[in-house]
């Protein structure tokens, strides 16, 4: 290689040096524009703001102040001040932990092609915030507004935005009911159920909540009434399936006649550390109402479906033997239609609250629990209810022979005896807390009484109950309260209960 070329092969190598020192110094020159920061970058009170619009995922949302807050698209459309105040709210006092100057590649922070552009208005200009990659290093968002940094932040917007138009609504609210006073039912059941502090008709104290049927008062499981107001003030209202519903939508969705209607009329309390300016609404009387339904079709469906059945039925009965020759053929669909039933969607149901224009979507779960709302549903199937502890003492009829149980009470204890034999009774508490209603009926009795109690109870208002037995078939009993039937009752509990007090009587003998 002649000196020329030698030179010229130096130049060149020395050219590559200085421009890798170049751009190292360049590096360690960007390196040190990146520091630490408590910086507040931008300060925007949210009564300021009359616009907010943000781009995330492909969709755009673009929401505008007029006295209250519209959606850009459709301004009959409910927003949520709340969840505007909740978007506004980071940027009230932006704060950032780092901060990187003169940035010559938004590229490498994701803020060329942002994941998220938010824009912010006020009558005097708008804010663009981008928000790029996540930091997993430092496990803070990159972001930029428009100043020529990038800015780590440790409080990370996206958390917010990550929204679609539904989590933008002014949901209607279901209240927390404190006490319930009335609950009223209409459509498929049509009845009120009251509650009265002071019960007179009943040997519970724990019975709240009555029923005015056939000029009788009649009490109700109390859980069972409170587990059903916690189901309507538990009731998710998110899922909308149209938010400024027309008359043509509440009819299709058999909102126009709904199944069921219900009305709870409820008061407030005043909550711990409330001043008289905060309990206004403390002590005063409300209404909330709720409509349940299928959607028209789905009720038209089942209607006619159940005219079908019953005319295939009509004329299943009106062929003699029918239902011997096609026996086969039956069993082979009713197994046909289990295997449908199981493989068959949750129908959707829908609820309407008042004359709001939302019409939500609610699970098949929640429709079943609502619409379990009668007299029946809500009732005490123990057959008898009344704590053990108020029973003073029992006669009672087995195969033709009296047994009288009694008590005497020492120190609020009491102590049960048999012919002045001290009993152990867990047997038979265990057996009469277990006569519970498997069905409800008015079918009188036409078997034999299998046995028959009196309880005596220490209770001014019904100071004694009697319950008689029943067979009814291999598997139940009939069980009539005094006098009036009431329900089946399983055998088996009632074979235990007999048991139970041959137990006793035996071994007294």
């Amino acid at each position: 290689m002649n000196r020329s070329k030698k030179i010229t092969v130096m130049l060149g190598v020395l050219l590559i040096v200085c421009a890798v020192t170049f751009g190292v110094s360049r590096y360690e020159e960007h390196k040190e524009k990146i520091k630490n920061s408590d910086e507040i970058v931008l300060e925007l009170p949210s009564e300021e703001v009359t616009s907010l619009s943000w781009e995330y995922e492909g969709q755009s949302l673009a929401f505008h102040k007029d006295e209250g807050w519209l959606y850009d698209e459709d301004e009959n459309f409910p927003v949520s001040e709340d969840k505007i105040r909740e978007l506004l709210e980071p940027f009230t006092s932006f704060g950032v932990s780092f901060m990187i100057e003169e940035v010559e590649d938004y590229g490498q922070y994701g803020l060329d092609e942002p994941l998220c552009t938010i824009r912010l208005g006020t009558e005097e200009q708008t804010y663009e915030i981008a928000l790029g990659d996540f930091s997993t290093m430092d496990e803070e968002r990159y972001v930029s507004i428009g100043d020529g940094n990038v800015y780590l932040v440790e409080n990370d917007p996206m958390e917010l935005y990550e929204l679609e138009l539904k989590d933008m609504i002014q949901n209607d609210e279901v209240p927390e009911f404190d006490t319930v006073t009335e609950l009223a039912f209409t459509g498929s059941e049509n009845y009120t159920v009251r509650y009265r502090e002071e019960n007179t008709v009943t040997y519970n104290e724990e019975d709240v909540y009555f029923v005015e049927q056939d000029q009788d008062t009649l009490p109700l499981d109390t859980s069972k009434v409170d587990n059903y107001v916690d189901a309507v003030s538990g009731l998710n209202l998110s899922d909308y399936v149209s938010y400024n519903a027309t008359e043509e939508e509440i009819a299709a969705y058999g909102l126009d006649d709904p199944e069921l209607t219900v009305t709870l009329a409820y008061t407030t309390e005043t909550q711990e550390g409330e001043t008289e300016d905060t309990e206004s609404d403390a002590g005063q009387d409300h209404s909330f109402v709720l409509h349940v339904s299928r959607s028209a079709e789905a009720r038209e469906t089942e209607r006619l479906e159940e005219e079908e059945s019953a005319a295939d039925n009509e004329e299943a009965e009106s062929i003699p033997d029918a239902g011997q020759e096609s026996g086969t053929a039956g069993a082979a669909d009713d197994s046909m239609e289990e295997e449908a039933d199981e493989d068959e969607e949750e129908e959707p149901a829908y609820a309407r609250v008042g004359d709001s224009q939302i019409i939500y979507q609610i699970s098949g779960t929640d429709y079943e629990t609502l619409m379990a709302a009668s007299y029946d549903d809500l009732r005490h199937r123990e057959v008898i209810w009344a704590h053990f502890s108020d029973i003073s003492r029992l006669d009672i009829d087995l195969e033709g022979e009296t047994y009288t149980l009694t008590t005497q009470e020492e120190d609020e204890e009491k102590t049960w005896y048999y012919q002045e034999e001290e009993l152990d009774i867990s047997s038979l508490r265990s057996a009469l807390a277990s006569m519970m209603a498997s069905e409800f009926t008015e079918e009188e009795p036409e078997g034999r009484e299998e046995i028959s109690l009196t309880v005596y109870l220490d209770n001014e208002n019904q100071p004694q109950v009697t319950i008689q037995l029943y067979r009814y078939d291999g598997t139940d009993c009939l069980a009539v309260v005094d006098g009036e039937p009431v329900s089946f009752v399983s055998r088996s509990y009632v074979v235990d209960l007999a048991e139970a007090v041959n137990a006793i009587v035996l071994k007294a003998d």
